[in-house]
Formats: structure tokens, sequence, C-alpha cells
């Protein structure tokens, strides 16, 4: 693969110079088997979108890898560039494949640039070598785990209906062997919705977790590639459940682990009150920076709106930094404000919501209008919940302190008083 960087040839799209509104930034999930798992879990969004490419082998090719490759880094204006793997299951291509995209990461980022290599996986397929090459290369790998076996075996199982929870740990305990980065993603449905605490624990206590994301299973139940309707499955976290989950977290998290354990949603929300951007883009107040890129080479606005509407071009035939400053991006970015419906616009926690992933959108405001988010009263009742000790850490951080100053402060059974704002 090493001697395939050889320039750039004429026929592939060359950098654009001087592009208006190109962000220096973005972000990319490279699908690399696209929807192709070696698991079934059952509420899983992205297995369906095998239909879009039928008769395709799902596996990002040579020359394909090369191209996505040079044109990220070089449509990076900021030194930090971050190359991240999902599914499907991206294992499934094989440590032969990762070990050529490192090799070229190597021959095409610019010598001021860093490169963070990240790898979503369900990790039963992680052994020795897979955990070596990672620490080797220094992956941040995020391993889906659902909490306690039982827990996690309701829904996460593979082709023959099988659990996976045993092989999962099996992954997980080669990668902590071999001292790999990793941080756990836990999807919230209708079998975990009313355990928080204990998820927590488990993930803290028994895994040793220190970095955490909790994702709502929101599954329409007019499925296919294109999912449509507002009914959902009833593996789907309820509209209220999630925002209980997170309470429970909160409150134990709050009286603990501030500044020991990261917590996706928490870091995201104290972000939002002390005014700065946060790294979660479901609760920006915009987005459109944070795209996917098929097997095939194909770009969509989003890894949740992998469909036909939303497809951006093919790197083959346009560069990437043309399609994240489109104008179709730039709209597609912009809606996410612009059609809130009056409900979120007059809310007093908009400025921490901001309405929500715009693929949960499906359900009805009090007076009729379209275009309110399912876990809309999840939202509600959790950024009301963490109205004050978000205040109290944020004035800590804005004085100069530690938000960890919180914990002495939220006793068992205490809130924290107001701050001023």
């Amino acid at each position: 693969m090493a001697e395939m960087v050889q320039g750039v040839s004429p026929d592939l799209p060359r950098l654009p110079r001087g592009l208006s509104g190109a962000p220096a930034s973005f972000h990319l999930l490279a699908k690399p088997t696209g929807a192709v798992c070696n698991l079934d879990c059952s509420y899983c969004f992205f297995l369906a979108k095998e239909q879009l490419y039928p008769g395709s082998d799902f596996r990002m090719s040579g020359p394909t890898l090369e191209n996505y490759l040079r044109q990220l880094l070089e449509s990076h204006r900021t030194p930090e560039v971050t190359v991240a793997w999902q599914g499907g299951e991206p294992t499934m291509m094989g440590l032969t494949f990762f070990r050529q995209a490192i090799t070229l990461v190597r021959q095409l980022a610019r010598p001021e640039q860093q490169v963070e290599h990240t790898i979503q996986t369900n990790a039963t397929l992680i052994d020795d070598d897979w955990a070596a090459f990672f620490a080797e290369n220094d992956f941040l790998v995020g391993v889906s785990v659902d909490g306690p076996r039982e827990l996690h075996d309701t829904y996460r199982v593979d082709k023959g209906g099988k659990p996976t929870f045993d092989r999962v740990m099996k992954g997980l305990d080669r990668l902590k062997a071999h001292g790999v980065r990793w941080n756990a993603l836990t999807t919230v449905n209708s079998a975990n919705e009313e355990h928080g605490a204990r998820v927590y624990r488990f993930l803290r206590d028994d895994l040793g977790a220190q970095f955490i994301q909790f994702i709502p299973i929101v599954e329409r139940a007019e499925g296919g590639p294109i999912p449509t309707g507002d009914k959902v499955t009833d593996r789907s976290v309820s509209p209220g459940g999630f925002g209980d989950f997170l309470i429970e977290v909160f409150e134990e998290w709050v009286r603990r682990d501030v500044g020991t354990v990261y917590v996706q949603m928490f870091d995201t929300s104290l972000a939002n009150w002390v005014g700065v951007p946060g790294a979660l883009c479901v609760h920006a107040q915009t987005c459109g920076t944070a795209l996917a890129i098929e097997h095939n080479g194909d770009v969509y606005s989003c890894d949740h709106f992998v469909e036909p509407d939303f497809l951006l071009g093919n790197i083959g035939d346009r560069h990437l930094l043309t399609m994240v400053a489109s104008p179709q991006q730039v709209s597609f970015g912009l809606n996410k404000r612009d059609s809130l419906p009056a409900q979120c616009r007059r809310c007093d926690v908009r400025f921490a919501c901001n309405g929500g992933c715009p693929k949960d959108r499906f359900t009805f405001t009090a007076d009729g209008e379209a275009g309110l988010h399912y876990l809309c009263p999840s939202y509600l009742t959790f950024f009301r919940h963490v109205d004050a000790p978000m205040r109290f850490m944020a004035a800590r951080l804005r004085g100069g302190g530690f938000a960890d100053e919180v914990m002495a402060t939220y006793s068992d059974g205490e809130h924290v008083p107001d701050q001023p704002d």
C-alpha cells in the first residue's frame, strides 16, 4: 500500500483553493464495511442501510482508502485531525487494512498535523494482535456495552440470536491488558432505561470506565433504509425514560465523580451553561460539520442521514472539502436551528437542548405544530434538574476555580444553592 502514494492522480478531485465558507475542521465517520456487522443488535438503525448498496461487497478498496485519507488530511486547516472508523463493525476489515491506513496517514499528513485515531467497535473480534496494534498506534477505542450481562444481552446479540456479553468482556480485557485507551458507549433502551444508577456503577466500578457516552435508542417502527412515521418500536427508550436514566446517573456522578469520570452528556451540558461550544452535536445550535463516508467513497450529511436525499457526492468525483462547504450541507446544518417549532424557541432550556437531533423530531407540540423531538419530555426534566449544579460549576469555572468543587456542596439529600447568573 505504501507505494500507492505517488502524488495525486490527475483524474481525482484536487483541493479547492479559496473555498468560501469552508470550516477549518470537521468530523467524518468512515464506514469501511458499510453497514455490515458480525452482530445483529435488535435496535441497530444502520443494518438496514445495506439495502442502499445492492450487490456491494461492502469493503473499502485501497484506492478509496488512500483518496479518503488524502482529502481528509489536506482539508483541515487545524493542527489536529481525527481519523474515525465506525460501522457496521470496522474490525471486519482485518488488521492489514488498518496497518495500510496508518502507513498512509504517516505519508500524507503534513509535518504540523497531529492525527488522532479512533474506532468504535463491539469488541467481539479483538484479540492480542488487535490490542497490540491499537496500543502501538495510540488508538482511542470506543467499546459498545449496554450494562451488566442481562441488560447488555437483551438486544446485543449475534447473527444466531446468541448473547455477546462474554465476548465483549474478553475483547475489553485484551484492550486493558495492552494499555489501550478506551471509552464506553452505552445505548439507553427499553431494557435498561429504569436502571441508570446500576448501569453507571457497572461501567465505572466493574469495568473501570472513565469516559462514557449514553446514546438513546429511538427506533422508528416503519423501518427500512429510510425510517418514517411517528411510531417507535418497543425496544426504544420511552419519551421520558432517557431523562430519568440521566438523572439517576447524574445524582451519582455529581456527588463523587466530577473530574474523574467524564460523561459526554454532562460535559456538553456544562459547556452550554458556561456558554462555549460542547462536543455533542445533538445539543449544538446548528450542525453540519459531522459527516459520514461510506465504504465506496459516498459522503452523506450525517451518520444518521445516510439516505439518498442527503448524499453530497463521492470523493472520486468531488473533493471532500467542496462537499463539506456546499450550499446543501450548509443548509442542512442551519436547518437544525431554523426548523425549531415555536414551543422550542420559547423554551427555558433551549440554550442547553437546542431541540435535539433533527432525526428524532417527528412528534408534535401541544398546539399541534410538527417538529418536536421525541425525547422532549426527557430533555425538559433533565436540563431543569441539573440547572442549579450546572450554574454552580459554571460559576466556579468562570472564577478560575474547578467544577469538582460542586461535590463538597452537593451532599446526600441536598442540592446546590442557586448561583447568580
